[in-house]
Formats: C-alpha cells, structure tokens, sequence
C-alpha cells in the first residue's frame, strides 16, 4: 500500500504537466484505478517517468562516486552499478502498477509455476544451443578463430548465467509484460509488439550511446522474436525469459573471456560491426531462425 499511494502521489504531480488535451475532463472526479484502465499510453507515460524519478536520486550519487559524465562511454565497472540501481526498482515499481490496477502480478505474463519455470529451461537452452550453432558456422568458415581464455572460465560462466537470469527477467517483465499488455488495450497485437520492441531497442542507447545505434535493427528483431516467444508459450514469459538470458549469458561469457577473436577474413557487416552480432547480417539471420523455430517447435 505505500508503493501504491506514492506511485499515486508521483502520478498527480506528473499530470499537473500535461496539457489539457491528453487528460479526461472529468480528471479530478476519477480514481486512479480507472484512469490505468482508461488511457493505456499515459499509463506507459507515468510508468517510465515514476521509475526515472525514484531512480535519480540513487543514480546521481552513483555517478559521482564512479567519476562518470553523461556523453562519456561507460566501462563495464560503472555500467553494473547503474544497471543494477535502476533495474532492482522495477519489480517493485511493476507491483505497485499492478496494485494499482487492481491487477495480480502473474497479469505481466510470470505466474510463478513449474509451467514457467521448464518453458524457461527450453528457451536457455534453445538461446544457448542457437548461438552455439551460429559461432560454429562462422568457425567452419574461418571467419572466428577461438584463442585461450583471458580470464577463468568457470567463474564467469556462473557469474555470467546469474546475470544473464536476472537481467532478462528484468527486461521481460518490463517490455513484454507489462508495456506490452498496456499497448495491446490500444493496439493490434503485431503493431503492439512492433512498438514495443522499438522502446526496447531505443533504450538500450541509454547505456552504449552511439555505439549502439548499428544494432538498433537487430534489437528490435530481437524484441519482436521474443514477443513471438511469449505469445507461443501461452502469453507466459518463461520462454522468452529464457532465450533472453540464454543469448545474455552466451554473449557475456564470450565477451568476458574474450576466447573468440575475428581476424576480419570478412567484413564486419556479415559477422557484426564492433564484434557485436546483432550488428550483422548474421546475427539478423540468426534471429529469425530462432523465429522459424519457435513456430515449429512451440506453436499448435
């Protein structure tokens, strides 16, 4: 109840702002319960605006400490104590929206069932085994060479599989659970996930900035692939939970180790401008594999 009436109280400073277009007339006469059921996009709106202003006041403290300037690229030690300030508040910021609509938490797509939990073993291990097929193609065509490890492996598999887990919960909960739901009151389910996944592609340019912007059509392929994973696993999130951290983890204990190196036999555009997949052409076909799978394997 106290996430409730300060997520109330954040709300009605919030719409004192707006113009007078975007509200109902009868505003003052209506609970806040009925307006979440009303206007879906102020909803999104409030939603992402209450998260920033709770954040801020741990963010800025955090970036001192850490000697990080916006506009300035952020090293992996300033990036993870952002990333975790900012992502342990949207649980429960999400409760409060979900109390707040008079709406139980498993709404977002996460009833927490064994159903859920070994839809999420299939989508690890179908993420895993994916990018495990796409590195060996680009291996047998000597466009990767694999060196030794740089760092010890099996520390940083387990450490990597736990991020890897928390951060796409995070993520699904937020962009295919609840910013989906909200669209989807106002729009086709296609264009609701089209939408969605481009919110989920732009602010991932938060963290990388510029760096980022070639991957932009591939995270939003990969944001529509795992919309198509939750609609096949019944409007649950466990499979595209596990893709998610699957790709996460894989990715991660790559980069971290850094055992793969690309001696640049081919151009970046086909394996990934930076080293990053997802800015390639193979990573966008690796996509929509996992897409032409998902069908296959999950749907009927």
């Amino acid at each position: 109840m106290e996430i409730e009436r300060l997520l109330t109280q954040l709300f009605s400073i919030f719409v004192q702002f707006l113009p007078v277009q975007f509200l109902p007339v009868q505003f003052p006469l209506i609970q806040f319960q009925e307006l979440l059921d009303a206007n879906a996009f102020l909803t999104i709106v409030s939603f992402f605006v209450a998260w920033l202003v709770l954040w801020l006041p741990i963010a800025l403290p955090l970036t001192w400490k850490l000697k990080w300037r916006p506009g300035e690229p952020l090293t992996m030690a300033q990036k993870l104590p952002l990333l975790a300030s900012l992502y342990l508040l949207a649980p429960l910021l999400l409760w409060g929206f979900a109390g707040l609509a008079q709406q139980p938490f498993s709404a977002y797509g996460l009833p927490w069932n064994l159903a859920v939990l070994v839809s999420g073993g299939k989508g690890l291990l179908l993420g895993v085994l994916g990018l495990g097929v796409l590195f060996a193609i680009e291996l047998t065509c000597g466009w990767m060479t694999v060196q030794k490890p740089q760092e010890p492996i099996l520390p940083m598999v387990v450490t990597t599989l736990l991020l890897g887990l928390w951060v796409s919960l995070t993520e699904e909960l937020i962009f295919r659970g609840f910013l989906l739901n909200q669209l989807q009151q106002e729009l086709q389910p296609w264009m609701a996930g089209a939408i969605a996944s481009l919110i989920f592609a732009l602010l991932h340019l938060v963290w990388e900035g510029k760096a980022n912007i070639p991957q932009l059509p591939g995270l939003w392929l990969m944001g529509m692939v795992l919309t198509l994973a939750r609609g096949v696993d019944g409007g649950n999130l466990g499979l595209a939970w596990g893709l998610h951290a699957g790709w996460i983890w894989t990715i991660a204990t790559l980069d971290t180790t850094r055992i793969l190196v690309y001696p640049g036999k081919v151009s970046a555009w086909i394996t990934g401008l930076d080293q990053k997949p997802l800015a390639g052409i193979m990573g966008i076909l690796f996509l929509l594999g996992t897409a032409g799978v998902l069908g296959w394997m999950f749907s009927g």
